[in-house]
């Protein structure tokens, strides 16, 4: 009797460009933890900050091809009140595609109302968000 080898679980990423110094340290980690999971991450779109995220996560929705996506990027707090917004309007349609598409979409993006220390200690944030898509892919198989 043969057994049956597990598919990998097939991930997407969504990385903003903004504050790329941060962003380039998640990504790396997202990746890493993706492949000590044992999933693959089979495609990358970036995205010039976390307001413009929502598309990109919905043409990798739309294609098919990945399992679940994973959302990464930091949100740091200005002057005024602007990360609060934009901190709001995308964490709101994020958790609609994922409804939309019925494939676990997951917050990787730290902040709003940090500094930049706050978001450098912050980067394993990424680490969670992979894990969170790789759990709930496999729990919504059941």
């Amino acid at each position: 009797m043969t057994e049956e080898k597990e598919e990998a679980i097939k991930l997407g990423f969504v990385v903003s460009e903004f504050h790329r110094d941060i962003t380039y340290q998640m990504e790396i980690l997202g990746r890493e933890h993706a492949a000590f999971l044992g999933a693959t991450v089979t495609r990358t779109l970036y995205t010039p900050g976390t307001f413009d995220m929502p598309l990109a996560v919905k043409k990798l929705l739309t294609e098919g091809d990945v399992d679940a996506v994973v959302t990464l990027g930091c949100i740091i707090e200005g002057a005024t009140e602007h990360d609060q917004m934009i901190g709001s309007q995308l964490t709101r349609k994020i958790m609609d595609l994922a409804l939309e598409y019925d494939k676990p979409v997951t917050l990787g993006v730290a902040g709003p109302g940090m500094t930049r220390l706050e978001a450098q200690e912050r980067v394993d944030y990424a680490k969670r968000a992979v894990e969170a898509a790789v759990k709930l892919v496999k729990r919504l198989k059941e």
